[in-house]
């Protein structure tokens, strides 16, 4: 076995910058089934069964770091509408469950595809689809290393399932379960489905999928026409939803008892979703983590003039001669010189079939699917890490020009920013001859532009206009596992509780995998805690007994103090402050 050691390098999930060894075995398994997040306390039991054709000799199984396969396994056909697939059964937290993974629910958007809109397949396979294998990613920059090999390839519209139930093993009596559908984070820049181990959740009685969807320009480049409208990584998405709600019976799901899920651009992601007219019906209940797509109300961040310029950019950078159909050419260009061209952070596009409205007049207006359960949260320091990722790198001094510079490059990204209004503000009672006070109160600034009042305020507005019909909730974070801050570099006093730090705790990650041994019990009981939470909110719309609605009392929003101490309070308005004196101007 190889040991690992990765300095400077970059988390493909998140974009964040890494900067530690992984040097230990305890720490980090190292050897080629690994990854870093690597299917964390998912394990193959002894007793592999190969989920598939019956008769078939269910050959062709694979390892993840830690886990064997028998040679000789029992197959179990399942058909579904692109051909009969054949997983295998694994185990996580001593449950027993069947695996899916890169069951193709589109085809391959490629050549005169590329920008378009994903087509349904329009004819089943007649071979059987091998679900027992990884299959690929979207293209995007190389902004990683990881133990987990990665296959890029236009031909990247798959989805990964787990379920704890097939109607096919003698439990077709059983009723059908609640599906969990999961959104990556990324920017909308990077991201895989093969980040993630749905396992963990799944044994707590859910159906979990998780669907890949194009990213960065080839997801999201807009061309005003009809080949290539804009925010087809977002279409992706609902044709994996509307395949899930064709097939997910087979799997023992209840297509009637979707949720949708997602975590940064994940979250933003869901929240399109909300707001999007084509995806009206298909979902439940939904759970945003950090994050939602609400900018400036008097401005949207990605005007379709911008957004056809920038495709203009890239196609003369590429080598498109003036007055040549620009999207034309650059279906014609290398995959792989295309994804050099891609931003770090990608926008979609207002004013378009998915997305009419942006979310101050939809949300204004009630023009959005209001007819969903909704949880939301955030983590109580979110502007520290995604400061350094999108800002400027971290700083072993900085001053009061280093912060007014830090707030003019967040204007570029999200516009009408006052500079002297944030100073005035934020700066209040800060002593500005302190580096870490100067760091923490300009992480809090962005934090609360970037994530914590966009997905804040959708939420509220949501718990206004759902009354009694429906249940809102909301979260804060206020807990982290120090190894795992570190590798997302917020393991400084400043720092907080950052950006994705709800990650390892959502998906089971103290449970096993390469990172187990670097969470305590504290953690592993919290991640039982958190689990049990959001696959609750999927059965029933309600996370806990203790927790109450965000607007329970309407004049005192409640939020929920997520920390493995259950004992703690709701805090009551918690943002009532920096929303009345700041940003309700800004947002509403």
């Amino acid at each position: 076995m190889m040991k690992a050691e990765w300095t400077g390098v970059y988390c493909r999930q998140h974009q964040l910058c890494m900067n530690f060894t992984a040097a230990d075995p305890k720490s980090c398994g190292g050897d080629s089934g690994g990854g870093l997040i690597e299917y964390q306390g998912t394990k193959h039991i002894p007793r592999a069964v190969s989920v598939g054709v019956m008769g078939d000799s269910g050959g062709g199984l694979i390892e993840y770091q830690g886990t064997k396969h028998i040679p000789r396994a029992v197959s179990v056909g399942v058909m579904t509408t692109s051909g009969t697939v054949r997983g295998q059964t694994v185990s996580a937290l001593d449950t027993e469950l069947y695996q899916f993974l890169a069951i193709p629910y589109a085809e391959p958007p490629v050549g005169a595809l590329r920008f378009a809109k994903p087509e349904p397949i329009k004819k089943a396979r007649d071979a059987i689809i091998d679900a027992t294998k990884v299959g690929n990613s979207p293209y995007q920059k190389e902004m990683s290393v990881t133990l987990i090999p990665i296959t890029q390839s236009e031909d990247c519209l798959v989805l990964n399932i787990w379920t704890p139930t097939l109607p096919t093993d003698n439990t077709s009596k059983t009723p059908l379960k609640p599906v969990m559908f999961w959104l990556y984070g990324g920017g909308l820049s990077i991201g895989t489905i093969d980040m993630y181990n749905g396992g963990p959740l799944a044994s707590h009685g859910v159906v979990f999928v998780a669907p890949n969807y194009r990213v960065n320009h080839f997801g999201f480049l807009y061309g005003d026409r009809e080949d290539a409208p804009g925010n087809v990584g977002f279409y992706d998405q609902l044709l994996a939803l509307k395949w899930v709600r064709e097939n997910i019976h087979k799997f023992g799901g209840d297509r009637d008892q979707i949720t949708i899920f997602g975590e940064s651009a994940g979250s933003w992601s869901v929240s399109a979703h909300i707001l999007s007219p084509l995806s009206k019906g298909l979902f439940k209940r939904a759970i945003m983590q950090s994050g939602a797509h609400m900018y400036n109300k008097d401005r949207d961040v990605n005007s379709k003039a911008e957004a056809i310029a920038e495709g203009k950019r890239v196609a003369k950078e590429l080598g498109c001669s003036e007055g040549a159909d620009w999207v034309q050419y650059l279906r014609t260009v290398e995959a792989k010189d295309l994804v050099e061209k891609a931003n770090p952070l990608t926008y979609p596009v207002l004013g378009t079939e998915f997305l009419p409205l942006s979310a101050h007049k939809a949300l204004h207006d009630n023009q959005y699917n209001n007819d969903i359960d909704l949880m939301a949260g955030i983590t109580s320091t979110e502007g520290s890490s995604l400061s350094k990722l999108f800002i400027a790198p971290d700083k072993e001094v900085f001053t009061t020009d280093d912060f007014v510079a830090a707030v003019k490059a967040s204007d570029v990204m999200f516009h009408g920013i006052d500079a002297q209004k944030v100073v005035d503000h934020y700066l209040k009672g800060v002593d500005t001859s302190s580096t870490p006070a100067l760091k923490r109160a300009f992480y809090e600034y962005f934090g609360d532009l970037f994530m914590k009042y966009p997905t804040y305020l959708f939420a509220r507005q949501l718990a206004t206009g759902a009354g009694d019909r429906h249940t809102v909730y909301f979260y804060e974070l206020t807990h982290q596992n120090q190894f795992f801050a570190q590798i997302l570099q917020c393991d400084t006093e400043e720092s907080g509780i950052g950006h994705a730090m709800d990650i390892p705790f959502v998906f089971g990650m103290p449970f096993g995998g390469q990172m187990a041994a670097a969470f305590d019990e504290t953690d592993r009981q919290f991640s039982r805690d958190v689990m049990r939470m959001w696959t609750n909110f999927a059965k029933y719309g309600k996370p806990d007994d203790k927790w109450p609605q965000l607007l329970s009392d309407p004049n005192v929003p409640k939020v929920k103090d997520l920390n493995p101490d259950q004992n703690r309070p709701p805090l009551n308005d918690p943002y009532g402050y920096h929303y009345d004196h700041f940003w309700q101007s800004y947002f509403l």
